[in-house]
């Protein structure tokens, strides 16, 4: 009998199938008491449709490029065991009803929703959070990043019943922080294959979701449309009830922000960002708007801003020294690029990403455009001749420039103004626009010299392993675009890692933002902290437009970490009647500042 059982347990421990017994003392919680922030008055029903700057390059949500635009539709179209409520911060069932906190300080357990389905109808069992960790850490995916954070931050998942598991992180966290890292997402065990070419064999594969949405009709190059499962299991969920009112959203490409905007102002697109200034300034004294058909909303919001602005590779051979990247730090006039072309409508940024409290070292102030201590570095570093155009060179006759590859067209009248700027210092900016999807994948593949983008904010705390350990540097399809390898940044990240208490933890991540500011890797440029959009009068929003957390107001997906998105909804019957053409009515200009942080 003993042999037996011996056999058994190594049975359950080799398929994945804990023999553990759950702890007898778990505090079992769950939140059914904070503030709805859907409105009971909207409706179902509706296309709803978007643009598009380019097509994806893959639906896969990991492997080679597929860290895009695109891939929020399907990440953020996947529920996790949890939410974060978006105006409480508290968390709020999603794939797990309820949620205890282990004595160890590294392990959440969870008791998943007996309700919770994929979208083809198959149940999401324990088992798809066991095959997660699989997935994530398997070489086949060709996913480095998530191969170290699934050993690294998430060491173990156990299952003690098909609806009941835990989650244990590598190291011990504070309870908020333990949120930050267990919250995962489940990979559908009964779909996928982990052969050795699973990145070419799902590159366009429409994988299972647990979210309201599935992908219906794909035109390659054209189009994707998701469609609203009728059945969704989550439709009666509390904090879901109202939310995700489409039937159908429908993505096209228009591969010109110009173009796109016609499409708009025929009603072919139903909502666009104005947060470019010359967009909402310049763009919306048209009969469209006077005649109220479109209106527009200017919500402030109190998200974390990721980091925005010029990323330099230090891989390149005129960038490994620092006193170049320090010049062309203080070569570079971001402030009358914001005080010009910007129209002082944008915040400049003087960290790594802000908005995350003591985590962000505030005495840090970006380098300032100086042209006489611009030149004084670039002469230490040898580039002490006056050559033609009044660009610096070196002995050995290298020019001193800067290639800058960036995604979005409409950027090209604020580089242009560093470029004009840049030139008194003897720095020549070269200009260098590529489409979204194959300009991220330049960056991602360490080709470029300088890549102006921005990244997405979010989360509790400052995420620096991805973006400046060595172990990222020098490899494609990493996130270190700088190619930074530092030895004092390593010892510092791996200590923030593993750092349990968070007065500490946010001491670590100042000196890590001291440590970047030191390097001049990255040469910050501006913050927006709200959100600018135009809407056909027929899309309609909550009496609050939207939460604290809404980076739009017309996200249609959950969001992440927060549960922002889906709150909208198409009245059908207005719509008709904007349609049939010679209505007016009363234009619409909202500025809600409920949410706007003031500054101390």
């Amino acid at each position: 009998m003993k042999k037996l059982t011996s056999i058994l347990t190594f049975c359950c421990l080799a398929f994945g199938l804990s023999a553990a017994e759950l702890p007898a003392d778990l505090q079992w919680e769950t939140n059914d008491a904070d503030p709805i922030f859907a409105s009971p008055e909207a409706r179902r029903g509706g296309e709803f449709n978007m643009m598009m700057l380019s097509f994806p390059l893959t639906f896969r949500t990991v492997g080679p490029d597929s860290n895009t635009a695109f891939r929020s539709f399907i990440l953020e179209n996947q529920l996790g065991l949890y939410g974060l409520h978006p105006d409480t911060e508290n968390p709020i069932p999603a794939l797990a009803t309820h949620w205890a906190f282990g004595d160890d300080d590294r392990t959440m357990y969870f008791r998943l929703n007996p309700e919770a389905r994929w979208s083809d109808g198959v149940p999401v069992t324990a088992d798809d959070f066991l095959f997660a960790l699989e997935f994530m850490r398997s070489e086949v995916i060709r996913a480095p990043w998530y191969n170290n954070y699934y050993t690294e931050e998430i060491v173990d998942i156990t299952k003690y019943d098909d609806h009941t598991i835990s989650v244990t992180a590598g190291s011990p966290k504070s309870r908020r922080e333990l949120l930050n890292t267990v919250g995962l997402t489940p990979q559908p065990r009964h779909f996928y294959e982990l052969s050795g070419d699973w990145v070419r064999r799902y590159n366009w594969e429409v994988v299972p979701v647990t979210g309201a949405y599935v992908i219906s009709d794909v035109r390659r190059g054209r189009s994707i449309t998701f469609k609203r499962l009728d059945d969704w299991w989550g439709n009666d969920l509390r904090y879901y009830r109202h939310r995700f009112n489409v039937d159908e959203i429908r993505l096209s490409v228009v591969r010109d922000l110009n173009i796109a905007y016609r499409h708009f102002l025929r009603g072919d697109v139903d909502t666009f960002g104005l947060i470019l200034p010359e967009w909402w300034h310049d763009k919306t004294d048209t009969p469209e708007y006077r005649n109220g058909l479109i209106n527009r909303i200017w919500f402030y919001n109190d998200i974390q801003q990721g980091p925005q602005g010029l990323h330099l590779n230090t891989a390149h051979p005129r960038l490994r020294d620092v006193r170049v990247r320090e010049g062309i730090a203080h070569a570079i006039n971001m402030q009358r690029m914001l005080d010009t072309i910007l129209r002082g409508d944008y915040e400049r940024m003087h960290t790594f990403g802000t908005g995350y409290g003591d985590f962000i070292d505030a005495d840090i102030r970006a380098r300032e455009f100086d042209i006489e201590r611009a030149r004084a570095l670039f002469a230490e570093a040898g580039y002490d001749r006056q050559g033609p155009g009044g660009i610096l060179m070196n002995a050995a006759n290298d020019r001193l420039s800067l290639a800058v590859t960036y995604t979005t067209q409409e950027h090209t009248a604020r580089l242009a103004i560093l470029r004009e700027e840049a030139r008194k210092a003897g720095l020549d900016l070269q200009l260098n626009l590529v489409d979204g999807a194959t300009g991220f994948k330049a960056m991602l593949e360490k080709k470029h010299e300088a890549a102006w983008l921005g990244w997405g904010g979010g989360g509790l705390y400052p995420q620096y392993w991805e973006f400046f350990h060595s172990v990222n540097a020098d490899k494609p399809q990493t996130n270190n675009l700088f190619n930074i390898s530092d030895e004092q940044l390593d010892a510092l990240i791996e200590e923030y890692r593993i750092t349990m208490d968070l007065d500490a933890k946010a001491a670590i991540s100042r000196r890590i933002q001291q440590r970047v500011h030191e390097l001049a890797i990255f040469i910050p440029g501006y913050q927006v902290p709200y959100t600018r959009e135009a809407y056909w009068r027929y899309v309609k929003l909550p009496e609050a437009k939207g939460t604290s957390q809404s980076p739009s107001l017309f996200w249609p997906m959950e969001g992440a970490p927060h549960s922002t998105g889906g709150l909208f909804w198409i009245d059908q019957e207005l719509k008709a009647e904007i349609k049939a053409g010679g209505k007016r009515y009363e234009p619409v200009l909202e500025v809600v500042e409920t949410w706007r942080r003031k500054e101390p």
